[in-house]
């Protein structure tokens, strides 16, 4: 009995182990990630936040109707994708539109409670922010419609998630698509460029 209950216990331990470490990790990680914003602000040029790191942070998106702050990485692919919402296009510093993709479930959850008229803003690495208002909120079908951004405006910022937001699909077709504008600017004529909606599966 006394060896049942010695098993149990370091059953229970590793499970409590594998259960605390995860959220540890994400803990941790967001503190590097948010020194090496620092350090990218500092010296402005990038900074990984670990050394085997694929993906830097670029940008800060703030979502201040909700209340929410988070760092945006370099890139949509999976570890940029897991720590935080990926710039898939674009620098709010620079001219053509920005667009940012997240997971539904984690960092970009929040989308679901924007509405038209909502502020965004995104700060770069030089420290400015830029002030966006939301202006449209649609679900897109990635099947059959792209991204062109040739027909965007250089003042959008799109802000891209799966949907529905509460489906266990990860792979669905579907995508929610906030589009922002900012304050009228001179802008560069922007390139004719496509970017395929269906690049941010999974989120």
């Amino acid at each position: 009995m006394s060896r049942l209950l010695g098993l149990l216990t370091m059953v229970f331990a590793a499970v409590l182990a594998v259960g605390l470490w995860i959220p540890f990790k994400a803990l941790v990680a967001q503190e590097l990630l948010e020194l090496a914003w620092a350090e990218s602000q500092a010296r402005q040029s990038e900074a990984r936040p670990w050394p085997w790191a694929d993906t830097w942070p670029v940008a800060r998106l703030a979502l201040p109707d909700l209340g929410q702050s988070m760092l945006v990485l370099d890139g949509a692919h999976g570890e940029s994708l897991a720590f935080g919402p990926g710039q898939v296009l674009g620098n709010a510093a620079g001219s053509g539109p920005v667009i940012i993709a997240g997971h539904r479930d984690t960092h970009f959850t929040g989308l679901r409670h924007l509405q038209a008229g909502s502020q965004l803003k995104l700060q770069t690495r030089s420290g400015n922010w830029y002030r966006y208002r939301v202006e449209t909120i649609r679900v897109v079908d990635s099947r059959y419609e792209q991204i062109d951004t040739g027909q965007l405006a250089d003042d959008t910022l799109l802000l891209v998630t799966c949907y529905p937001f509460d489906s266990l699909d990860s792979d669905g077709p579907l995508r929610y698509v906030v589009e922002a504008t900012s304050d009228p600017e001179p802008a560069a004529v922007a390139g004719n460029e496509q970017v395929q909606i269906d690049t941010v599966a999974g989120l």
